[in-house]
């Protein structure tokens, strides 16, 4: 009898200590992942501060020198500052890649530690449990016949029950510690997501950076950085009103339209929203190149969203998100005559899924949102988004929405960046590329229209 009691006894305080220590791995597991991550996050935070202000300051001087007269020191300042723009934004895509692996390493080591605190206290309530079983109504028989003291026993049971309400109190922490481990995986794999595009962009980036190198170099080159020069230049390469209404602008696989027409769909589309149409035209251009590359996959099973590459055969899982947009898709393509597992969209990138139709790149699931407003502007009922004029009508009704009614270039360029990325990612650097680009377009075709108008 005394054994048992004794062991009792111990068990009682085994049972105090574990009740004490219960959470203090996770916590300081924890704290200590954080605080070792923490100085190199602030460096690299820091480091972005820097460079976002550079960017910005560049990004300035671009806008400025936008809105000068044609020079060749305006032409070569807009280059350099493009150029130091991009060089910028991949420096800090570069520190907020690392900054994000540093943060989805401490994560894994969280989750690690998470799993295996999970599986302890697992293995602790069952031997709990299994203990609880040992214990039974002839203890305290035993005790009352023993000479041990009976108080003492009581308040060991006093003590017993009070831990197993802890541990009670454990079993649910532990449910909510697995549940925060799962969110922590969700984050991960959000991160890894992101990281995956933020490459990509970075990629794009680079290929700029040459480009306008290139640009910048023949210019010097060919003037000899003379002024004179450079005007009778701009002249020779000026195109007259009869070349660019000879111009084809192809908004269909099918047939082509006249540059005159797209120039009167985007006006149209202008007088009704308040965008500039060379704007407009600059989205269409940047979106599918006038209409050329309106996609190069096919939707081949509307269940899954899954396809293939129009020319290629290669098989693509996330051709389009099922049923978000498979299943308007399929409806919008039966409805004004396209088979919806023939008709070519956008392929999906590395991070993401494709669907996109038509020269606006609109996915279905947005198409559907603005169906009314479009129909209300080109009297199309339904609106085509394969169609020319319903789909610069579309654009400039989400470029109306994104701000582009200002007319400045600042509201324009941050319309186009809300038109590529969305409100809440339209400010990062990474996607500034879009913003130049469509702006720099905008600006050619504005030159065009000014002739056209002229003649």
């Amino acid at each position: 009898m005394f054994r048992r009691f004794l062991n009792i006894r111990l068990f009682f305080a085994a049972l105090v200590i574990l009740a004490g220590s219960i959470f203090y791995i996770q916590n300081t597991a924890v704290a200590a992942t954080e605080e070792d991550v923490s100085v190199r996050r602030a460096k690299l935070e820091s480091d972005l501060q820097i460079l976002d202000k550079e960017i910005e300051a560049q990004r300035k001087i671009l806008e400025e020198k936008q809105r000068e007269s044609v020079s060749l020191e305006r032409d070569i300042a807009i280059f350099d500052a493009r150029i130091s723009e991009a060089t910028l934004s991949i420096k800090a895509r570069n520190i907020a890649i690392q900054k994000l692996s540093q943060d989805i390493g401490s994560k894994q080591v969280v989750i690690g530690k998470l799993s295996d605190k999970i599986t302890r206290e697992r293995e602790s309530l069952a031997q709990l449990l299994r203990k609880t079983n040992e214990i039974d109504s002839s203890s305290l028989v035993e005790v009352v016949l023993s000479d041990k003291d009976l108080s003492q026993f009581f308040a060991d049971i006093d003590s017993f029950d009070s831990i197993k309400s802890s541990l009670n109190d454990s079993l649910g922490n532990i449910v909510i510690a697995k549940t925060n481990t799962e969110e922590e995986k969700k984050v991960l794999e959000e991160k890894k997501t992101e990281e995956t595009e933020l490459k990509t962009i970075q990629e794009l980036q680079k290929k700029r950076i040459e480009e306008n190198k290139k640009e910048r170099n023949r210019i010097l080159a060919s003037t000899k950085g003379q002024e004179k020069t450079y005007q009778k230049i701009l002249k020779d390469k000026e195109k007259s009103a009869a070349t660019i209404r000879a111009e084809l602008f192809v908004l269909r696989d099918t047939a082509p339209i006249p540059f005159g027409k797209a120039v009167e769909y985007a006006t149209r589309a202008g007088e009704k929203t308040g965008v500039r149409g060379a704007l407009i035209l600059g989205i269409i251009t940047q979106e599918s190149n006038l209409g050329e590359n309106t996609g190069q996959c096919f939707v081949k099973d509307l269940r899954t969203g899954s396809g293939i590459g129009k020319n290629t055969g290669r098989f693509f899982q996330t051709v389009m998100k099922s049923p978000r947009d498979t299943e308007p898709f399929s409806v919008l393509a039966s409805r004004v005559g396209f088979d919806p597992l023939n008709t070519a969209v956008s392929c999906p990138p590395s991070y993401g899924y494709g669907g996109a139709m038509g020269p606006a790149q609109f996915i279905p699931s947005t198409w559907v949102l603005y169906e009314s407003k479009i129909a209300d502007m080109t009297r199309h009922n339904p609106p085509n988004p394969w169609d020319a004029e319903d789909a610069i009508m579309a654009a400039a009704i989400l470029l109306k929405e994104n701000g582009a009614g200002a007319g400045t270039y600042t509201a324009e360029r941050l319309a186009a960046l809300r038109y590529f990325a969305g409100w809440k990612n339209a400010q990062k650097s990474a996607y500034a590329f879009y913003g130049n680009d469509v702006m720099e377009l905008a600006e050619k075709y504005q030159k065009q229209i000014n002739i056209l108008r002229s003649n």
